[in-house]
C-alpha cells in the first residue's frame, strides 16, 4: 500500500524536509503498541539524524480506546502554539494517564489557555483527527502504529535497530 495522499505542508513532522528517507506513521496515543514503539522511533530519530524526516498522523481508534480522540485533539491544540513534539512525547511518556483532567494539566503545562484545552476537548479538531483518519484508511491503515517508508508500507520489524537497518538501506538507493 502506499501513502495518500504524500507529506504535504499540514502534516506534523520533524527532520528536514529534504531528507532522504520520510518515515511516517499512523498511531493512536493510548494503543499500547504505539507506546511500545514510541522509545524505538525516537532511537531510530536519533540514529538516522539528518537522513531522516518524522512524520506523525493521528489515527485514533476510539472504539478500543476511549481517551485517543481527546489525547490526539489536544496534540492538534498544542499544535497550534507551535507545541505538538512536546505534546505528542509527553501523551506517550503518560499514557497510562489520558482522562480529560489529565490532559488538561498537560496542556497547562505546554502553554495552552484553559479556553484552548476546552475547545481542543469540545471537537474544535475534529476536521484535523478525521482528515488523517481517512487518509490512514485510504493508505490501508487498519491498526496501529501503522508504518510508512518513503510513501510505502512498512511491515517489517519495528524495533530501533532492524529499522534503521531498513532506514539506512533507503537513503543509500535514495543518493
Amino acid at each position: 500500500m502506499s501513502l495518500t495522499p504524500a507529506v504535504g505542508p499540514h502534516d506534523h513532522s520533524e527532520g528536514l524536509p529534504d531528507a532522504p528517507v520520510t518515515l511516517v506513521e499512523y498511531g493512536d496515543y493510548e494503543c499500547p503498541y504505539c507506546g511500545e514503539a514510541y522509545p524505538e522511533l525516537k532511537a531510530v530519530q536519533r540514529l538516522m539524524g539528518d537522513r531522516l524526516r518524522f512524520v506523525f498522523r493521528n489515527f485514533p481508534l476510539t472504539e478500543a480506546h476511549p481517551h485517543a480522540a481527546h489525547a490526539a485533539a489536544m496534540a492538534e491544540a498544542a499544535a497550534g502554539i507551535g507545541k505538538f513534539w512536546e505534546m505528542h512525547d509527553m501523551l506517550y511518556e503518560h499514557q497510562g494517564a489520558l482522562d480529560d483532567r489529565s490532559l488538561t494539566r498537560y496542556g497547562t503545562i505546554v502553554g495552552l489557555t484553559m479556553g484552548q484545552i476546552e475547545q481542543a476537548l469540545s471537537g474544535a479538531h475534529d476536521e484535523v483527527l478525521r482528515r488523517d483518519f481517512m487518509s490512514g484508511l485510504r493508505s490501508g491503515v487498519n491498526g496501529t502504529p501503522a508504518l510508512f517508508i518513503n510513501g510505502q508500507r512498512y511491515d517489517g520489524s519495528r524495533d530501533a535497530d532492524s529499522l534503521v537497518e531498513v532506514l539506512r538501506a533507503v537513503a543509500r538507493d535514495v543518493a
